[in-house]
């Protein structure tokens, strides 16, 4: 078929339509329904669109968002003179940032995929903070470490074995959409984990812990999935 056909033409113009309902451009006749149907297309679509990996970029039980939702949690404080970061445990070289210097300490911006165990994703969220894996080559980790402890306000923790949390897309963060993380979604500093779901990307952090076994976390040990991947739908244990 002829790209310049009208049959071509109709299905490019309609495909177009669709996307700009879903983006949030004003339709005025047709009501909340063509909304409905947008979102449904570019679901089927996201599911569709393999990742580098094979994956769908989409993980199956998921629905696209077009912005991180606020999940609850008991906040830490927001101050960012009293922040501190604790990089700790089966390391060599233990050390303790203040905010200032955690934002010194080489920041990346990163458009990563969050999934959250309720069934929503978000594609592109617009982190910046520094990897997880630079802070580790400082610490110089340990040959006997081989899980991550993610350590936040109040207690909480989650867990993730070291080979996850060193992957190059994992940051502590301290921006979302180029501004401040707001309270709700963690701040001063929250972790992201992207290709885990979105509980075992602490907010409110406080500190990385290196250790020898691991230890299940906050939700884990309340019957929510000890690995948490969201290809294997591993909601709950």
């Amino acid at each position: 078929m002829n790209e310049k056909s009208p049959a071509v033409r109709s299905l490019l113009d309609r495909r177009e339509f669709i996307r700009s309902a879903a983006t949030g451009a004003t339709i005025a006749v047709l009501g909340g329904g063509i909304y409905r149907f947008a979102d449904e297309v570019l679901n089927q679509e996201a599911q569709a669109a393999p990742r580098a990996d094979g994956r769908p970029r989409l993980p199956p039980g998921q629905r696209l968002l077009q912005a991180l939702k606020p999940m609850g949690g008991e906040p830490g404080h927001p101050s960012v003179s009293a922040y501190r970061l604790k990089v700790h445990g089966l390391v060599k070289e233990p050390f303790e940032l203040d905010f200032r210097t955690l934002l010194a300490a080489g920041a990346v911006d990163l458009a990563l995929d969050v999934h959250c165990v309720t069934g929503w994703s978000v594609f592109d969220a617009q982190f910046r903070g520094v990897r997880i894996a630079d802070l580790a080559s400082r610490a110089q980790v340990l040959p006997t470490a081989k899980h991550v402890i993610l350590e936040a306000a109040h207690g909480y923790t989650a867990n993730v074995p070291l080979d996850v949390a060193l992957a190059p897309q994992n940051l502590v963060a301290w921006q979302l959409g180029g501004k401040r993380l707001p309270e709700a979604h963690g701040a001063p500093v929250r972790a992201v984990i992207p290709d885990r779901y979105f509980w075992k990307s602490a907010k409110w952090l406080t500190g990385i812990r290196f250790v020898a076994v691991d230890e299940p976390g906050y939700w884990e040990t309340r019957g929510y999935h000890n690995r948490a991947d969201p290809w294997r739908e591993e909601r709950y244990g």
